[in-house]
């Protein structure tokens, strides 16, 4: 099973808090463990003018005010960008599954700031991390869904509606959704 340009959806069952009702971009899956990025959980009162301001980079007056999101409990000072695949930084840029790519360097919010960015971005400060096996035993016990990556549902949507139309693309009605997980 490689989860690499999915999404993860909680289960209303998941025990940890910072998860609940939480939809999940898998930016990297393999025998190592998994990585991703909360798409849904923006930081209260935190936008990218905030940053800009933290990181001494001027920002463009027509900048728009992008929402810092919380992208995990992981390392929480770290940024990463979460953007369309048509940008590319000059230093590294990740490309997953062709429509989404994955920056950590600092010259994105630069080239975002000066108008230069990804047509599609969200900014999300840590991430949500997995040893080897660690992923799949919570998908065995009933903590995820997992679904296909769409960019309307990453970028479009706002994020109150996220969770519910990541499960919608599995037909499952939200209302219909046990905490509690069985076996036939």
């Amino acid at each position: 099973m490689n989860l690499t340009g999915k999404l993860l959806v909680a289960m209303p069952g998941m025990g940890d808090p910072r998860f609940a009702h939480a939809v999940i971009f898998v930016a990297d899956h393999s025998d190592k463990g998994a990585m991703g990025l909360i798409i849904n959980k923006p930081a209260e009162d935190l936008v990218l003018s905030d940053v800009l301001d933290q990181i001494e980079t001027p920002t463009a007056p027509a900048q728009f005010d992008l929402r810092v999101h919380i992208g995990g409990p992981v390392e929480t000072g770290r940024g990463f960008v979460l953007h369309s695949p048509e940008y590319r930084s000059a230093m590294q840029t990740m490309n997953i599954a062709g429509a989404f790519a994955v920056t950590a360097t600092l010259d994105v919010l630069e080239d975002i700031a000066a108008g230069k960015g990804p047509e599609k971005a969200q900014l999300m400060l840590g991430y949500a991390g997995w040893g080897p096996d660690q992923l799949e035993g919570e998908i065995a016990q009933n903590g995820w869904l997992t679904c296909e990556a769409t960019p309307e549902t990453v970028f479009d949507l706002p994020d109150e509606r996220k969770w519910t139309a990541a499960l919608e693309s599995l037909g499952v009605d939200p209302l219909g959704l046990s905490a509690t997980a069985g076996r036939a």
